[in-house]
């Protein structure tokens, strides 16, 4: 029996329209009601508060975000939470909400107090913990043994994704030299270091796909010319790449449970049924679905990275088709991630598609959207108007079949929750608002605060971006330290 297609929304200039129940759920709220906009707007001036969310929000939360015009709202990846809630409090907010998993406040609150500005609030929106597989993995005894192995092992540097808590940045950095990372500057990170370090031994984790992946992209480019080589890193060749993939080391048993939906059924019949399709993807998928995207990627037709790659990407060739009066009226691109990211997609779209045609570019091109999940990954509600809505209950039913590819965390931020703590803001009670506040690791370890020495391997990061090397002192620490 023939399956029916993936769900799917197709962007136009002004114009939304969805195929399948999922996207219908989807679409649903991306024109949110406008007294909802202006509530919102009110609380949030009302209590002088900023939020930092992050792309896989869901959609009736996301859509109202970006239809309010309160000057302090971001939405983005993981790494620019933090930029952007540290400017808003240098821009007088005096209390900061953060939607997102709890290590993603964390990061933010660690960062603001690192810039000086312990006065201003920082609050998540639900009392329970709000977790994430991924992380909790870096916290299991498996880990911690991957840890004490790098720790006896000679020059280690310990390359931790940014998506872990601040009580494992502490520990790893306890043990092994640590530097943070994020999927957009991963790979320059690891070929940075060993630049820096040609003896280096790096261990990365917690992401066992992530660093599959990497070990994959590290033994492709032996294969490409030293031309092609060096303009990804200046410092290297086929030799310093072949000698380092000998000595880069990932753990195994670590993943995110929305990015290991798309396994062999979703890569098959996203490569035998989208042929023609532009294929995106995160760099936390299995490697059947980064080897397609790979694969895309080197023949102008895919990318592979972050999610604000994934945007940039589609943004980037609906601009470009656009501009050509020969070319194809609808681009479809393949969403290899969380299906969060497509009200930040819309909206993007939508905004180039205005621009262009402003501009006396073409107005007639579409851009299909598609999820690669099963179209009755919804769950039902007891709303008349609103009887269904992405995601199943309770983060359950999901399968490498193509299941609901979004995160059931991640959706434990809600609109409701929000307004709920921006009241609790506005009354002035602090003391009603501790349960929403991240967790604050009083605790010591090696004479210092777990939240200190959990923030130094997140500057480590960042002096790398600032100057393009890994701080001195980190590499001093690689060279020096002795288990």
């Amino acid at each position: 029996m023939q399956r029916a297609p993936f769900p799917s929304l197709v962007v136009t200039a002004n114009e939304l329209s969805a195929q399948g129940a999922f996207a219908e759920a989807q679409a649903a709220y991306l024109n949110p009601d406008p007294d909802t906009v202006a509530d919102l707007r009110a609380r949030l001036e009302r209590a002088r508060a900023g939020v930092v969310a992050h792309f896989y929000m869901g959609a009736e939360l996301q859509g109202t975000l970006y239809a309010c015009d309160w000057p302090h709202i971001h939405v983005s990846d993981s790494l620019a939470m933090a930029d952007r809630a540290i400017a808003m409090a240098e821009a007088g907010m005096q209390n900061l909400i953060v939607l997102g998993v709890d290590f993603m406040s964390e990061n933010v609150r660690a960062m603001v107090d690192a810039a000086g500005r312990r006065d201003v609030g920082v609050y998540r929106v639900s009392r329970e913990p709000i977790g994430c597989s991924l992380a909790e993995s870096a916290e299991s005894r498996a880990y911690g043994a991957y840890l004490r192995k790098a720790a006896a092992t000679p020059r280690s540097l310990h390359v931790v994704y940014i998506n872990t808590s601040l009580w494992t940045k502490a520990h790893a950095h306890n043990l092994v030299p640590t530097i943070t990372c994020t999927s957009s500057n991963v790979v320059q990170t690891v070929l940075q270091a060993f630049a820096q370090e040609p003896e280096l031994h790096l261990w990365f984790g917690p992401d066992t796909y992530m660093g599959a992946n990497l070990a994959a992209l590290f033994e492709g480019l032996t294969e490409l010319d030293e031309a092609a080589i060096r303009a990804l890193h200046p410092a290297h060749d086929r030799r310093s790449i072949a000698a380092l993939r000998g000595r880069f080391d990932y753990f195994k048993q670590g993943n995110c449970v929305v990015h290991h939906m798309f396994g062999d059924d979703v890569t098959a019949r996203v490569r035998d049924e989208y042929q023609d399709a532009r294929v995106t993807a995160h760099l936390e998928v299995p490697g059947e679905m980064f080897r397609l995207a790979l694969a895309a990627q080197r023949e102008g037709r895919g990318v592979i990275g972050s999610t604000s790659d994934i945007l940039h990407y589609i943004t980037g060739q609906v601009a470009a088709a656009a501009r050509d009066a020969s070319g194809p009226r609808r681009l479809k691109f393949i969403l290899g991630t969380e299906s969060g990211m497509v009200t930040a997609i819309v909206r993007a779209v939508r905004q180039v598609l205005r621009d262009s045609e402003a501009q006396g570019a073409r107005g007639d091109i579409e851009a299909e959207i598609v999820f690669p999940v099963a179209s009755e990954a919804i769950a039902t509600t007891r709303d008349a108007e609103l009887p269904i809505v992405p995601g199943v209950a309770g983060g359950e039913g999901c399968s490498t079949a193509g299941g609901c590819a979004t995160c059931p965390y991640m959706k434990m931020n809600s609109l409701d929750a929000t307004l709920d703590v921006l009241d609790g803001l506005r009354v002035g009670d602090a003391s009603a608002l501790v349960s929403y506040e991240p967790r604050k690791y009083t605790e010591t370890l090696a004479g210092r605060s777990v939240a200190a020495l959990g923030s130094e391997p997140i500057l480590h990061m960042r002096g790398f971006q600032r100057t393009g090397a890994l701080p001195g002192a980190l590499i001093d620490d690689v060279r020096t330290r002795v288990a």
